[in-house]
């Protein structure tokens, strides 16, 4: 089979090379998939660089989930030969190829109406999204929601889970993706590259703040979100694509009365394994139902895909990236 092989630790665009490989073989509990789309991931980069917190000896095939169709089932596997699936990729066997190996007990079975293309894009974006808003965030409809990085990945899936939910949604990102954050259904947006974001986020709650703030970013924008979380707000840590783990003034949340919300949706596969299910049954229905529409950059093949990775990097992309060997 053809896959993109990493060869030696580093940017994935320049250490990446498309080779001949052997077909990946079975074990219990495992499937064997034709990959049908891939999901692009910033975690993908940082597992490429050694930077990722699941880290990986070279050479392996990068991509960390990945739909497609059942070709070989392990044992202990009650998934038929066949099946379209959906999940996280296993170690050094991933979706940058034309093969790629899933665990059973992770995978998802996806209803015919959906998409492999819309599939791949929503099963981590939406499926982070479900977990913060939901499960952590205790979301209630009518709530005001701020979403850092709203036309990224997981910023554009809770923009729209919060608005399905019946919440009022302010959508933060770069001035030049207003448009696409407009088009997710988002109420307001502000450009966070703007000194005077934090003013324009208080005037358009009246002075009082947001009652739930959604931060995949961290940094420097960490700061100025928790300034705006209203009394008795939750801040929802998703993640730190800046590259920067901020420190919190703690006496500020105890003053408002607000919480600090870790969100670690790969923790549940260890305490609660049940919850994914709840998790990916709503979401494969709102799919199904053509409730969901997952922002997506573009499709890239084989000739595509490292400068996919770059444009990924480098912050060049709106939505989801996902590629079709």
């Amino acid at each position: 089979m053809r896959a993109w092989q990493l060869n030696e630790l580093g940017d994935p665009w320049q250490q990446m090379a498309q080779l001949e490989l052997d077909e990946p073989q079975v074990e219990a509990g495992q499937l064997v998939i034709e990959v049908d789309a891939a999901d692009i991931n910033f975690a993908d980069i940082l597992q490429c660089q050694g930077k990722y917190q699941v880290k990986l000896k070279p050479p392996f095939v990068p991509g960390m989930g990945a739909c497609g169709t059942v070709l070989t089932a392990g044992a202990g596997v009650d998934i038929a030969v066949g099946t379209r699936v959906v999940g996280p990729t296993v170690a050094e066997h991933g979706g940058f190829a034309q093969q790629a190996v899933l665990l059973a007990e992770q995978s998802t079975v996806v209803d015919p109406r959906v998409a492999a293309v819309d599939a791949a894009a929503l099963h981590v974006t939406y499926g982070t999204a479900w977990f913060g808003l939901h499960l952590r965030g205790r979301l209630r409809p009518g709530e005001t929601v701020l979403v850092l990085a709203a036309a990224g990945g997981v910023g554009s899936a809770a923009v729209e889970l919060a608005k399905i939910h019946g919440c009022w949604v302010i959508a933060a990102a770069s001035g030049s993706k207003r448009e696409a954050c407009l088009q997710l259904g988002a109420d307001e947006f502000v450009d966070y590259g703007a000194d005077d974001w934090y003013d324009t986020v208080m005037a358009l709650t009246q002075g009082r703040g947001v009652d739930v703030v959604y931060d995949p970013v961290g940094g420097e924008y960490f700061e100025v979100a928790r300034r705006l979380v209203a009394w008795e707000g939750r801040l929802l840590i998703i993640g730190f694509a800046s590259g920067e783990i901020p420190k919190a003034a703690l006496n500020h949340a105890l003053v408002k009365n607000y919480d600090l919300v870790g969100v670690h949706m790969g923790g549940y596969r260890r305490y609660d394994n049940s919850v994914f299910d709840r998790c990916y049954a709503e979401l494969y229905a709102m799919a199904a139902e053509g409730q969901l529409h997952p922002l997506i950059d573009r499709v890239v093949g084989d000739d595509g895909l490292l400068q996919a990775l770059r444009d990924l990097y480098e912050r060049r992309s709106a939505g989801r990236l996902i590629y079709q060997p």
